[in-house]
């Protein structure tokens, strides 16, 4: 297991460099196809550096945001403060932020850039329908998603991904309805039309790219932290149990969206066509494991 976290280490500081990469190149195609040239591929890594450290010091205010959570009041959530401080304790962790998202579906996220700077945010759901062994179990998952580094990374995909697919949407659409400068120039030959043909698959493949990204982000980690929360309570059937009623239950996340569906314990977004009309294209961009087999994995232990 430590060499499974050591490894998701190394792979982050590649996600987070290959987001950068992939900023650069959709940036500097779109300034290049308005006729900036080599200028624009400077402003480019500029504009990608520039989004990559505001992402690493604001993106967990963004994710909070978005999510609609709020901060726990320490005497109306005591349980849920207690629950956090006593599994800190045990793991040597400092103790994170703690936010309450007001909505019936149970689940659960942890955002921050380190463990120094950790949040924590769950649904009402959650604390309405978990017994204390199960909301234990789902806390450590969280705590461990924060004790093995995953949270800057997927709190950086949040920011990173949405900026790519923002921009590949705009300039496309700006394309489309006036066309770009570099595009009027193409019958003048040489590279430019071979360029230009470059830029336009790459801004319609970026989205896709970004995604594929986000779920390289999430899939692995999550059942990595399944292991770690067990490790940290030393109570399988706490977490199994409320995995269980997480895949029983058909409420999905109100505040959620896809852009931060790999933040959460579970799937928050529609999986099936009970839970909502857009369950066959969610299922295309689902960013978790089926909890079916991360149940089973957790039997095994």
């Amino acid at each position: 297991m430590y060499d499974q976290v050591a490894s998701n280490k190394r792979r982050s500081l590649a996600l987070i460099a290959i987001f950068v990469v992939l900023t650069t190149l959709v940036v500097a195609t779109i300034l290049y196809l308005l006729d900036l040239g080599f200028v624009g591929v400077l402003i480019a890594v500029v504009v990608s550096v520039g989004s990559a450290w505001a992402s690493y010091w604001k993106s967990d205010a963004i994710a909070l945001k978005m999510s609609r959570a709020v901060e726990a009041d320490r005497h109306t959530y005591a349980r849920l403060h207690n629950l956090v401080e006593g599994l800190c304790i045990a793991s040597g962790l400092p103790k994170p932020r703690i936010y309450i998202i007001d909505d019936v579906a149970p689940n659960a996220f942890a955002t921050g850039r380190n463990p120094k700077h950790a949040a924590i945010a769950v649904t009402t759901g959650l604390l309405e329908k978990m017994n204390r062994v199960e909301l234990e179990g789902v806390l450590a998952h969280e705590l461990s998603h924060i004790k093995n580094d995953d949270i800057l990374v997927s709190t950086l995909a949040v920011t990173m991904v949405g900026l790519i697919t923002l921009a590949a949407d705009i300039s496309i659409r700006m394309m489309w309805w006036n066309g770009g400068r570099r595009g009027r120039n193409d019958q003048e030959g040489g590279a430019a039309p071979f360029l230009a043909i470059f830029g336009l698959a790459l801004l319609l493949l970026s989205p896709l790219l970004a995604r594929l990204m986000q779920f390289a982000v999430s899939r692995r980690r999550e059942s990595l932290a399944d292991v770690s929360a067990i490790e940290m309570t030393r109570y399988p059937p706490g977490l199994i149990s409320a995995l269980e009623k997480l895949r029983d239950d058909t409420t999905v996340v109100h505040a959620s969206s896809r852009a931060t569906a790999h933040l959460w314990i579970e799937q928050p977004t529609a999986q099936i066509e009970e839970e909502g009309r857009l369950s066959k294209w969610n299922r295309l961009f689902d960013t978790h494991p089926p909890i079916e087999e991360r149940i089973e994995a957790l039997r095994e232990l």
